[in-house]
Formats: C-alpha cells, structure tokens, sequence
C-alpha cells in the first residue's frame, strides 16, 4: 500500500475499512477515525484553510504511507515500529473497547508518524516555517472530538449520561491526544529536523520505545480499569462490522 495524492489515501482507506468489515476486525475502527481526518484535511487544502496547500497535501500524504506501511506489515508480517506493534496487536484480543483502539492508533501515528512526517517534508527548509500548518492539522482534529463522542455515544449508550453528568469526560480524546500528543509531536519533528540524517534512525527508535511504552497506560495497567473497561465493552452496541460503519459515517 503506497499513496501518492491524498485521493489516494482515501481509496486505500476505504479497502481496509472495507476488508475489516468483511472480517470483523478491530484494526478497521481506526481506519474509520483516519478516514474522517484525512477527509477534512482535504476539505481544509480545498477551502485554502492552509498557508500552503500543496505542502499540506505532501505532508499528508508522507504521514499517511506511515500508517498504510505499517498496517500492511502487520498484515504480511513483517517487520515494523514497535507503536504499530501494539496497536495492531490489541486488535486481536477480544476485551478491549472501541475506544482503546482508536487510542491505540493515535498514540503511533501522532506521537510517532506525525513527527517524522513533518521532518522529512521539511527537508531543506526551516521547519518552523510548517508551525502555523502543524497548528492547523491539530485544530481540525480537536473539531473532530464532539463527533467521534457522538459515534461512541452511539455504540456505548452510557456514555451520553457520562458525558451529561461531567464535562471532565467530555475532554478524554482531547486530554490524551489532542494536546499532550501534538504538542509532543511537534518537539518531536523539530528536534529529528535538526539533528543530522544519519542519525535519524537512533533518534526514531529511542521515540518509538517512548511511544510503545504509552500502551501500557491505554491498555490499563490496574485491575480496577480494566474491570471498568470490561463493563464498557460488554455494554458496547453492534457486531466490530457494525461499529466501523458507524465510526466511518460521515456527518453532516
């Protein structure tokens, strides 16, 4: 799987949301999830909501081949980060809820892909002439929080009564991906810019170690979250096939 325009990324989107359906896997809730991002960055190139369209277009291309890369690795087996790693590997396991998975993929493709994404197309240039685009990316993706609350709403019926009763749930996709994950993203790319090629690859590793340590936490380490999480999951509405397609409808 390899894209070269951001069309692309969305018809190598939809065959793995599709075979995930087909399958009943989890891996295609996060492919749901990218599928939205991926659509409103294009609206937003579009719409000339970025100082520089085509570099917004070249970044998401370069970050989504991360993602396609290391998902048809996980698919053949081969080798890839150790954050896809775990991500891919929690699809596996029955017990883990919607929102674990989605977690999962954000925690590699915004703690670790976004970063050198942002590096490799700022080769040659000065980085922080990307910082007001970066800070974009990340608006559209705060915009996409109501939504993906409403879809989880709607497959965990309990968690609009959470979310009424205390605005503190309202912020758990923000909290953990939105601000802790961009920010750090954001030292991420502008440190590997600035260090030299060769030595990006250690550099890489020793962040990948990093990131692969944050499943831990999305996993839940304690016995109390993971009962929690267990009460959740067998509370969530619909079959995985179910549960992508309402992850993947667009709203409107």
């Amino acid at each position: 799987m390899h894209a070269n325009t951001i069309d692309e990324v969305i018809v190598h989107l939809d065959t793995i949301i599709r075979d995930a359906q087909a399958n009943n896997d989890p891996a295609g809730y996060f492919a749901a999830l990218y599928r939205k991002v991926t659509v409103k960055v294009k609206e937003g190139i579009a719409a000339g909501f970025f100082e520089d369209g085509p570099r917004m277009e070249r970044l998401d291309v370069v970050f989504a081949n991360r993602y396609l890369t290391a998902y048809a690795a996980w698919r053949g087996q081969t080798e890839m980060t150790l954050s896809w790693q775990k991500a891919f590997q929690l699809t596996t396991a029955y017990w883990p809820i919607v929102l674990q998975h989605l977690l999962m993929g954000i925690n590699a493709h915004i703690n670790l892909d976004l970063g050198i994404a942002a590096a490799e197309i700022s080769r040659g240039h000065d980085i922080q002439d990307l910082s007001e685009d970066f800070k974009r990316i990340n608006k559209i993706l705060a915009d996409l929080v109501d939504e993906v609350e409403e879809d989880l709403a709607k497959i965990w019926p309990t968690l609009r009564r959470i979310l009424r009763w205390t605005r503190k749930v309202d912020n758990f996709l923000v909290d953990f991906s939105m601000e802790l994950a961009r920010d750090g993203a954001w030292r991420f790319a502008v440190d590997l810019a600035g260090a030299p090629e060769a030595q990006w690859p250690t550099i890489i590793a020793r962040r990948d170690a990093k990131v692969a340590r944050n499943a831990s936490l999305i996993h839940g380490r304690s016995w109390v979250v993971r009962v929690i999480f267990s009460l959740i999951r067998l509370g969530e509405r619909g079959t995985v096939a179910e549960k992508i397609e309402q992850l993947a409808r667009q709203q409107t």
